[in-house]
């Protein structure tokens, strides 16, 4: 399951205000009518990244990931689709839908080494069901998007809830399973859907925040299947495994497939990362949820931070605590926030496979600089992410790092430039944050931070 709420604070830079709870389901409304910006631009290319890990780490994280669910409940075996896998589209899909599952389906295949083909039969293994983000919140209220076993729509869903046969623990192989993606979100937002519902379909049903470089993860920061992601995948559609096996079987299996499909990974030195206590994950939620006041983020955020500084953590989770603390604070006290946001980016900086993090930090320490009418500075900060967020396929991020940049112009009295790098954020933005308006009011909300407006 996809939850909205973070990735939305995240892409909100919100420098003087704090964003709404239903940031998530106004922000991303798509427009009835014909476009009046420029046209919309989407990632044709993807890049491969690498997976920098030890098999050792490999191994440990595929076993948590197959044999627990988020929930913290395990799994009794191993389950999978056996034989080549078929998926189909239903509903009233929007016009990016098509083509960005194609490009994944090609990514499976290509990377993943999954047999997974396009069907219009209603027998598919995976059928995606395009329906309203209001039918998806009458079922799961927090919920963007969501898969769900052997049912074929959501009205089935809602009947056969909370029972035998939606139960994945009960499952010994994977027959048929359902995902349910909004049909009036932004396109970046029902891609994003498909790439972590589409994954949890084939594979791990569990989520992991010690992962930096995995949409296998609650902080939802990795939006796009990643090299590790794949790496997974490949694993567990390897044919040395099969469904029913028990965690010692797979266990015991795992060294052999990995040392075929990662081999530098055998001689990699293990890092062992240690396993998030469930207080940090609940002390992360309250400060980046909904429904609380300014005083019980930070509550919560000071909670994760010294859970995170009794553990000795100087990963990506020790920064994301420093984040959440920045946001936070964001509302009351920006010079406060600002600091924490350094601090974030600090222990981001020390760790492997936190760029796309670093980016998200970059736009509040950009909004920042702008915010004090220091051009030259934001620039400076906003450089080196421009691209990342380019590899990294997010859109949304990447016009507002845009937007960013062309204020940060603006300041230095470099108008002309600073029209061009907006006019090129609005292709994106449409693809981030979908309707007219919402672009727009993105564009204002950036606008609003630099003192020359």
């Amino acid at each position: 399951m996809r939850t909205g709420f973070l990735i939305a604070l995240m892409l909100l830079v919100a420098a003087c205000t704090p964003a709404p709870d239903n940031a998530v389901v106004s922000r991303a409304a798509v427009d009835a009518v014909p476009s009046s910006l420029p046209a919309m631009k989407n990632f044709a290319t993807h890049y491969p990244q690498a997976v920098p890990r030890s098999n050792n780490d490999l191994s440990l994280d595929f076993i948590e990931l197959a044999f627990r669910m988020e929930s913290g409940k395990d799994l009794r075996v191993f389950t999978r689709f056996e034989g080549p896998v078929t998926i189909r589209v239903t509903g009233a899909p929007p016009a990016t839908l098509g083509p960005d599952l194609g490009r994944l389906i090609s990514r499976l295949r290509s990377e993943a080494r999954i047999d997974i083909t396009p069907t219009t039969s209603p027998d598919a293994n995976i059928t995606i069901e395009a329906v309203s983000r209001s039918k998806i919140r009458q079922v799961l209220p927090q919920a963007a998007c969501f898969v769900a076993p052997n049912v074929s729509s959501i009205n089935e869903y809602k009947k056969a809830r909370r029972t035998a046969q939606t139960n994945w623990s009960l499952m010994t192989t994977r027959k048929h399973v359902a995902i349910f993606v909004p049909n009036d979100a932004s396109p970046q937002e029902v891609r994003d859907c498909l790439h972590e519902e589409v994954a949890q379909a084939l594979g791990p049903l569990n989520d992991l925040y010690r992962l930096p470089d995995s949409v296998f993860n609650d902080d939802n920061v990795h939006t796009v299947l990643t090299g590790f992601d794949m790496m997974i995948l490949r694993a567990y559609y390897d044919p040395a495994l099969r469904s029913g096996m028990s965690r010692g079987q797979v266990a015991n299996t795992l060294p052999g497939i990995l040392a075929r499909i990662n081999p530098r990974g055998t001689a990699a030195k293990a890092r062992y990362v240690t396993r998030t206590p469930q207080e940090w994950n609940n002390a992360v939620q309250g400060a980046l949820g909904p429904g609380r006041s300014d005083g019980q983020r930070q509550d919560a955020a000071y909670s994760a931070i010294k859970i995170a500084q009794s553990l000795g953590w100087q990963d990506h989770r020790r920064a994301f605590a420093h984040y959440a603390m920045g946001r936070a604070l964001q509302s009351g006290d920006q010079e406060a926030a600002h600091k924490q946001y350094e601090l974030a980016d600090l222990y981001y900086s020390h760790n492997p496979g936190t760029d796309l993090h670093r980016a998200y930090v970059a736009t509040q320490l950009g909004a920042y600089s702008i915010t004090q009418g220091n051009g030259a500075e934001a620039l400076q900060i906003i450089g080196p992410h421009v691209e990342t967020a380019r590899r990294r396929e997010n859109a949304a991020l990447l016009s507002t790092l845009l937007l960013l940049r062309a204020e940060a112009l603006e300041l230095e009295h470099r108008p002309a430039e600073a029209r061009l790098v907006r006019l090129d954020s609005l292709g994106w933005a449409r693809y981030g944050f979908g309707s007219d308006w919402a672009v727009r009011a993105k564009m204002r909300e950036i606008a609003s931070l630099n003192p020359l407006k």
